[in-house]
């Protein structure tokens, strides 16, 4: 009897330690070729999340618009997009939130011997915009347009809308005078001696906005987050400190080189310091404040289309680790 009672006891030990260790799987789709795929490989290598509880489960998808779907239909915990979406979403009963990843947008490239000097050289112009009309940084360039220079920069040029890669093939075939373009795109070009105009940061500051606003973040269900607090917080500061490494240790850099998909030193020295620039400082009070001043503005050039017709941001939009 007593020997049934210690192997009794080991087995419930056995059991109890197997419950505690099991780690829970974060289910995240990301873009099959994004740069979110550069932190989470060193995440890996780099062991950084060998002390939570948590093992990450990646969906590769083709197109925003996968994840998007992915996420609102369960079959991922999480994805990267942008706010503006999160608190549209949020205005219709939807309950998910935002945790910053990057605060580098995109940016307006032109030929290393264009005529194009500023802003105001774009009239009469081809110009290139991923994105499509709603692109956030051409309505805020469109802003900026009317605020400094009272010029209507969408009646003044002659608008193509494409998929960044075409954009890029079409600047460098002289098809198109200028490109607004995503920023890992715009630095390509940069490397290749294309010039950047003006970016999405520019812009904002331009327009009075000095706080380092996120363009894009981590986004989850809001309930789901609360009851899962400490792992998804784990992970989030796991992923700032993978960006760091990269950012840092040149070791670590060069260990995500194959996802980049470049061949020569200076498109890769171009996108690690895009990609370094774009690293969260600061996330609090005065950056969601400055976010919620770039809502109006994107409300009001978009007459809704882009954020709804909430006036404000959804409270809850915004998710901060405690």
């Amino acid at each position: 009897m007593k020997f049934k009672t210690i192997l009794l006891s080991c087995a419930l030990l056995v059991s109890s330690y197997s419950f505690a260790t099991e780690k829970k799987t974060l289910r995240i789709a990301v873009l099959a070729f994004g740069t979110v795929n550069w932190e989470l490989a060193a995440l890996k290598s780099q062991n950084l999340m060998a002390g939570a509880d948590i093992k990450l489960d990646i969906h590769p998808v083709a197109n925003p618009q996968a994840g998007k779907i992915a996420l609102q239909s369960g079959a991922v915990d999480m994805i990267v997009s942008d706010w503006v979406w999160v608190s549209r979403l949020r205005s219709t009963g939807s309950d998910f939130t935002f945790y910053p990843y990057s605060t580098t947008s995109g940016a307006l490239i032109v030929p290393k011997k264009s005529s194009i000097k500023s802003v105001a050289d774009l009239q009469g112009k081809k110009l290139g915009i991923a994105g499509g009309e709603l692109d956030k940084n051409w309505l805020l360039l469109q802003t900026l347009a009317q605020q400094k220079i009272h010029l209507d920069l969408n009646a003044s040029v002659e608008k193509i809308y494409g998929a960044p890669p075409l954009l890029n093939q079409q600047i460098q075939h002289h098809r198109v005078d200028a490109i607004i373009n995503y920023w890992h795109f715009a630095a390509r070009l940069e490397a290749k001696g294309y010039k950047q105009l003006i970016n999405g940061k520019d812009i904002l500051h331009q327009l009075g906005i000095k706080e380092q606003v996120p363009t894009l973040g981590y986004v989850f269900n809001r309930k789901w987050g609360l009851q899962n607090k400490s792992i998804i917080n784990s992970f989030l500061k796991a992923t700032q400190q993978a960006k760091d490494q990269l950012c840092q240790i040149d070791a670590v850099w060069q260990s995500i080189i194959p996802l980049t998909k470049t061949a020569d030193l200076a498109t890769q020295n171009k996108l690690r310091e895009r990609y370094c620039a774009g690293r969260i400082k600061h996330w609090g009070e005065n950056e969601q404040l400055a976010a919620s001043k770039i809502y109006s503005l994107l409300r009001k050039l978009s007459n809704n289309k882009l954020t709804g017709r909430s006036e404000i941001i959804q409270p809850g939009t915004f998710w901060n680790i405690q």
